[in-house]
C-alpha cells in the first residue's frame, strides 16, 4: 500500500517502524516538496502489520511544477506493485456544519483547477486513452474507513472535494459556487493524484482534515499557518484511524 500525507499531517511517517528514509533529492525525477509543513521524503516500514510506503509530503500544482511532476510517484508506486493509495490532505470546510480539526472521507471531486495530469500522449502501460472516473474513489474503501472510524468512536465526514489550483485562497463567491455544486471541502492537491491512481486502476482512499472554514462563511482572515496548526492538533486522531483502516484493508 502507499500513502501520500498533506500538510501538517506527516507525523504519521514517523510512527513507521523499521523505516527507511528516502529524501525525494535522492531518487530521480522526483521534485522537492517546497510547501510548508512538507518533509520531502518518503518512508517505507511497517504500520498495522502492513508493509507501507509513505510519502511525508507532496509537490503541488502551485508550486511551479507541471501535472506530469506533481503525480509522478503515483505511477512510480503503480510500478513497485503498489495496489492500494491512500491520499491525504488539509482542506477547508464548505458546509457550515463542519468544524475545525474534523476528518472527511472523500467520495467524489471536482476538478476546479482547470487542468488534467493525462493531457498529452497516453502512457498505454498504466491504463487507457479514457478512464473512467465513475467510481474512481473505492466504495469498498469508504465503507472500511467509515466502520473503522464508528469502531473508535471517531466522527467521519464525508462529501465532495472541490480541487483548486492556489496558492491564494478561493474568494467569498467562489466559495458559493462550490456549495452549489455540491462541494463539501476544497483544497490545492489530491485531485491529480487521485485522477492517475484511476488511471492506473489503483484502489482510492481519500481522506480530509478541515482545518478551517472556508473565505467568507466565518468573517476571519484565512492563514496557512493555520492549516498547518489545526491539522497538527488532529495528528493524533488521524494517525489512530488510519493505522486501523490499514489493519483491515
Amino acid at each position: 500500500m502507499g500513502i501520500i500525507l498533506g500538510s501538517g499531517l506527516g507525523a504519521l511517517g514517523d510512527s513507521l517502524v523499521e523505516a527507511d528514509y528516502i529524501p525525494y533529492s535522492e531518487i530521480p525525477h522526483f521534485v522537492p516538496s517546497t510547501a510548508p509543513g512538507h518533509k520531502g521524503r518518503i518512508v517505507i516500514g511497517k504500520l498495522g502489520g502492513k508493509t507501507l510506503l509513505c510519502m511525508q509530503g507532496r509537490v503541488h500544482y502551485y508550486e511551479g511544477y507541471t501535472m506530469a511532476q506533481i503525480t509522478y510517484p503515483v505511477r512510480v508506486m503503480k510500478k513497485l506493485g503498489i495496489q492500494t493509495l491512500i491520499l491525504t490532505n488539509s482542506c477547508g470546510g464548505l458546509n457550515p456544519e463542519f468544524s475545525p480539526g474534523d476528518l472527511m472521507v472523500i467520495t467524489d471531486h471536482i476538478n476546479f483547477t482547470g487542468q488534467n495530469p493525462l493531457i498529452g500522449p497516453n502512457e498505454e502501460e498504466f491504463g487507457p486513452r479514457f478512464p473512467d472516473m465513475t467510481r474512481a474513489y473505492s466504495r469498498e474503501l469508504i465503507a472500511l474507513a467509515k466502520q473503522a472510524a464508528s469502531d473508535g468512536n471517531i466522527l467521519l465526514r464525508e462529501g465532495v472535494y472541490v480541487g483548486y489550483s492556489g496558492p491564494s485562497f478561493e474568494t467569498p463567491a467562489e466559495i458559493r459556487l462550490f456549495q452549489q455544486f455540491g462541494g463539501s471541502a476544497v483544497g490545492m492537491s489530491t485531485v491529480p493524484e487521485a485522477i492517475v491512481a484511476s488511471h492506473c486502476k489503483m484502489r482510492l482512499l481519500a481522506l480530509g482534515c478541515v482545518t478551517n472554514l472556508a473565505a467568507g462563511i466565518l468573517d476571519v482572515p484565512l492563514t496557512g499557518e493555520e492549516v498547518i496548526e489545526v491539522a497538527a492538533k488532529a495528528g493524533e486522531k488521524f494517525t489512530r484511524l488510519i493505522t486501523e483502516i490499514i489493519k483491515r484493508i
